[in-house]
């Protein structure tokens, strides 16, 4: 690791090619550059091991070798959660001056408002049932000038009621996509009933992803 530059160095959890299984991007072909770290501690976090990992260290060249070799263009940054480490933001630039179409998922517990205004951001917003809901940054949600996708993981009836009332507080609607991710312990029938009723344009997605390939997950 001697005379590399630390700017220009991530932790990586893992590297893979898969289909996107949530967000409006759902059904592509996507290069996931999966980061180690998180200190959420949602209550529902399914990639633990990529949060307590402490990665592998590889420079931005080394990575762009191994997007370049998968041949498609549509890359997604995610973690554990990628604005814990100092050098993404910088990493994002990179790809998006390469011509890659990049998603940037986050936990929303960081400020966005830095990030490249080219970078698609899916923006978590922490439901009652994560147990980090009083985290809300307001800055992030009341931003207009970027596209910004905005997630509800609902655990309970009472999630989505929550996700309900952000939505209509901050006008989110009227921003970008406000997608509905549920768990299995919410009855699915009963969701669409009431995103029906709300006659709001709520995106359900299911995590196509899981559909297909179970709880799988990926190490480099």
């Amino acid at each position: 690791m001697k005379n590399r530059d630390k700017r220009k160095i991530v932790k990586v959890y893992s590297i893979f090619y898969s289909l996107q299984g949530e967000s409006t991007f759902t059904g592509l072909p996507t290069v996931f550059i999966r980061l180690a770290g998180c200190n959420a501690g949602c209550s529902y976090c399914d990639t633990v091991d990529a949060c307590v990992s402490s990665g592998k260290e590889m420079s931005f060249e080394e990575i762009f070798e191994k997007i370049e070799a998968f041949g498609v263009n549509l890359v997604e940054v995610t973690g554990g959660e990628p604005l814990e480490q100092d050098s993404t933001k910088a990493f994002l630039n990179e790809l998006v001056d390469k011509n890659y179409d990049v998603l940037l998922e986050t936990n929303g517990l960081h400020k966005i408002k830095e990030i490249n205004d080219k970078v698609n951001i899916i923006l978590d917003i922490k439901t009652p049932g994560s147990g980090v809901a009083d985290s809300i940054i307001d800055e992030n949600l009341n931003l207009t000038d970027r596209h910004i996708e905005y997630k509800f993981v609902v655990t309970s009836m009472k999630d989505f009621e929550f996700a309900d009332n952000i939505s209509q507080k901050y006008k989110l609607f009227k921003k970008g996509a406000v997608l509905v991710s549920p768990l299995k312990t919410v009855d699915l029938k009963e969701l669409a009933v009431k995103i029906l009723e709300t006659k709001e344009p709520f995106r359900l997605q299911l995590q196509q992803h899981k559909i297909i390939w179970g709880d799988v997950d990926f190490e480099c």
